[in-house]
């Protein structure tokens, strides 16, 4: 009887473990840097009772663990990546949350004289005549894609550049600690940067260009190409980041007095 007893107890308590409904989300290694994920996570359990498992990883290999169904849905920053992967028919939808900006670091004596440019490219071209160190994410993430981007705008091409330029195919805090390092200059976005422990020499130099915006969305991976993806818990999620209560927490997240994001939930496209 003792021991039925004690079996009992062990299913009830099986049962309850079992109660809290998972999900797998592949995010960003800016968005986990920053620290809003320790935030955000133990909110959605307590309001949702559901546990959110995230996949670290950059917005190009986000994209791939989605394609393939590996997770339900994905938060990542790189709108042509993003609709992209809709049109392909990967994501019902994408909807936008919250942004924040892209940010120039570098070494605090500015040998590339960035801190006074009055645009990000004439930043990057100082950056660039120089031959200063700089430091690449270099791993198809949506940091590493808006910085392309910005080299071509200001007219320039990475693939000719000179031992200077470092691409080190690394997640974003593992990029600012090799930065650190050298001290080189690199493009951060400013929630990871005001979130990273090991600045060293280096500061915030430039920041401002409207060109630096940095939107993050959110994109639950489509059922029709993945029947076993939890849609029911994806458009749950979702509910509750385009809500007040997510809009609160995440605007009123803040480091030394800045805050990190900007909450702009919009209708899913």
């Amino acid at each position: 009887m003792k021991r039925f007893a004690l079996t009992l107890a062990a299913l009830a308590i099986g049962t309850a473990a079992q109660a809290t409904d998972v999900m797998k989300m592949a995010v960003t290694t800016s968005f986990n840097n920053s620290g809003l994920a320790e935030v955000l996570l133990p909110e959605i359990k307590k309001d949702l009772d559901l546990e959110v498992q995230l996949l670290v990883v950059g917005t190009g290999q986000a994209i791939k663990l989605g394609e393939a169904g590996d997770v339900d849905a994905i938060l990542v920053h790189s709108r042509k990546a993003e609709e992209a992967f809709v049109e392909g028919g990967f994501g019902t939808h994408r909807t936008e949350i919250m942004y924040n900006d892209f940010v120039f670091i570098g070494p605090k004596a500015d040998p590339a004289g960035i801190k006074d440019a009055d645009a990000a490219a004439t930043a990057l071209t100082s950056i660039a005549e120089a031959e200063a160190p700089f430091v690449s994410r270099g791993d198809d993430s949506g940091t590493h894609k808006k910085e392309l981007s910005l080299w071509k705008a200001a007219g320039l091409d990475p693939t000719g550049f000179g031992d200077w330029y470092k691409a080190v195919g690394a997640g974003m805090g593992a990029a600012l600690n090799t930065a650190s390092g050298i001290p080189a200059y690199i493009m951060s976005d400013r929630a990871s940067w005001l979130n990273f422990g090991n600045k060293g020499d280096l500061e915030l130099l430039y920041a401002g260009d409207p060109v630096l915006f940095n939107q993050y969305a959110y994109i639950p991976v489509n059922p029709e190409k993945h029947a076993h993806v939890k849609t029911d818990l994806a458009d749950k999620l979702e509910a509750w980041l385009v809500s007040e209560r997510a809009a609160t927490l995440i605007n009123d997240y803040k480091i030394n007095g800045e805050t990190l994001f900007v909450f702009n939930a919009k209708a899913a496209e």
